[in-house]
C-alpha cells in the first residue's frame, strides 16, 4: 500500500462506565493513495499524552510513512520502531505507532476484502465468552452487587471487577472489606458467574497484605487476581505465586512493547498477559506478544476499554487466537461504543461472535468523530 492522508483525531468523552467521568483518547484516520480507510487508535487517555500522541503522528510517524512510497505493514511497524531508536522502548510513541499499525491492518483488510481475523490465520474460536469488565463505583457493597448480579441477568458469561476506582465506592481501601465483598458477591452469582478481581493501580497491598488477600478471595473460586501489585514488584509476584500456585495471576497492562512482555513472561510470575493493542505495539506488536504466550502455556487478555475500533481490533485478535478465552466489553451504554461506528460489538447469550466485513469490520461515523474532538 501507498499512503496518502492522514487525520488525528484528539477525542473526550464522558464514560458511564467510569462513573460518568471524562477520558479521552487518540484516534487516527489514514487513506491510501488509492483512497482505502483505515482508522486506529492509540489509548493515550491523559489529555498531555494525547496531545503528544498526535504531536508524534502528525509530524513524525505520518510522514515518515507518506514518503517510504508502496510498503507493507511489517515494513511499516519495523520502520516506525527504528524511526523511534531513542524515544520508543515504551511510553508515548507505542502510543503514536500502535494507531498507525491499526489502521494499515484495518486497510489491508479492506484491500483483500476479508477480515482482519483472517489476515492472521484464521479463526481459532468460533466466538468467545463475554464479560462485563466493570469499576466498582457505587456508594454501598449492596448496590455494587446488585449491579453485577444485572450482568448476569442480562447474560454476560462472567466479569471483571475493577478495585479502587473514581466513584463513590471504598472497594481496594480495606482488605477485609474487599474480601466481603467478593465473598458476597460468589453467594450472590452462584457457583457458574466467573468473577475475575482487577487491584490495578488504586490498590496498595504490601507483600504479606497482597497474599493474605489473594488467598482469602481465592475461597471464593475468583477466575484470576490481577495486578495485585505495582507491575515492577516481580518478587512480590513471585512470592505469590510460591504461597498460591494453583491461584491464576493477571498483569502486562501497562507494558509496552514486544521485548518488555518477553522479559515479563520470562519472570515466570504470569499466567494471563493482559495487552492492549492500541498501547502495546499495535495489532503487530499483539500477533507477536501472542506467539511469546503461546510458546510460554499462558492466556492473553486483549484489554479492549476504550472506543469501539479498540474493541474492533481485540475481537479480531483474540478471535485469531489460541491463546485467548475471553472478551472484555464496557457494560454500560456510551457514545464512543453504541454510536461512534455502524456495527457496535456486543454479546448474544453471552458470547461474541466473530465480526463480519472486511477490515475491522466496522465504518466509523467522521461526522461523530468531529463532535468528540477536544479543542
Amino acid at each position: 500500500m501507498r499512503l496518502g492522508p492522514i487525520r488525528t483525531y484528539v477525542i473526550r468523552y464522558s464514560d458511564t462506565n467510569d462513573h460518568g467521568n471524562w477520558r479521552q483518547t487518540v484516534l487516527v484516520r489514514v487513506e491510501t493513495t488509492d483512497g482505502a480507510v483505515g482508522w486506529g487508535e492509540g489509548i493515550a487517555m491523559w489529555p498531555e499524552a494525547c496531545w503528544a500522541t498526535k504531536l508524534l503522528i502528525d509530524g513524525g510517524f505520518g510522514p515518515l510513512l507518506q514518503q517510504a512510497g508502496e510498503l507493507t505493514i511489517e515494513e511499516a511497524w519495523t520502520m516506525m520502531r527504528k524511526h523511534a531508536w531513542w524515544y520508543g522502548e515504551g511510553g508515548v510513541a507505542c502510543f503514536a505507532y500502535s494507531a498507525l499499525d491499526m489502521a494499515l491492518w484495518d486497510i489491508q483488510g479492506k484491500l483483500e476484502g476479508k477480515p482482519v481475523y483472517e489476515l492472521l490465520g484464521g479463526k481459532k474460536h468460533d466466538s468467545l465468552p463475554a464479560y462485563a469488565c466493570n469499576h466498582v463505583n457505587k456508594a454501598t457493597n449492596a448496590l455494587n452487587i446488585a449491579e453485577v448480579v444485572g450482568f448476569k441477568e442480562h447474560g454476560f458469561s462472567g466479569c471483571k471487577l475493577g478495585f479502587a476506582k473514581r466513584g463513590l465506592s471504598d472497594i481496594g481501601k480495606d482488605p477485609d472489606n474487599d474480601v466481603a465483598f467478593v465473598a458476597a458477591l460468589r453467594a450472590a452469582l452462584g457457583d457458574t458467574f466467573d468473577i475475575v478481581v482487577d487491584a490495578g493501580n488504586g490498590v496498595d497491598w504490601d507483600r504479606d497484605t497482597g497474599i493474605s488477600t489473594a488467598r482469602r478471595m481465592a475461597e471464593h473460586n475468583i477466575g484470576w487476581l490481577e495486578e495485585p501489585f505495582y507491575p515492577t514488584r516481580i518478587e512480590d509476584y513471585r512470592a505469590l505465586k510460591n504461597a498460591l500456585p494453583r491461584l491464576p495471576i493477571g498483569t502486562g497492562e501497562r507494558e509496552f512493547t514486544v521485548s518488555g512482555y518477553k522479559r515479563l513472561i520470562e519472570t515466570g510470575t504470569v499466567d494471563i498477559l493482559g495487552v492492549d493493542p492500541a498501547r502495546s505495539e499495535g495489532i503487530t506488536g499483539f500477533r507477536k506478544i501472542d506467539d511469546l504466550c503461546g510458546a510460554a502455556g499462558i492466556t492473553i487478555n486483549a484489554h479492549a476499554w476504550s472506543t469501539a475500533i479498540l474493541t474492533a481490533a481485540s475481537l479480531h485478535l483474540s478471535i485469531a487466537s489460541p491463546n485467548a478465552r475471553l472478551i472484555e466489553l464496557k457494560p454500560f451504554r456510551v457514545s464512543v461504543q453504541t454510536e461512534l461506528v455502524d456495527k457496535p460489538i456486543w454479546h448474544e447469550d453471552g458470547v461474541v461472535h466473530a465480526p463480519g466485513g472486511p477490515g475491522l469490520g466496522i465504518e466509523v461515523d467522521e461526522k461523530m468523530v468531529e463532535r468528540l474532538v477536544l479543542r
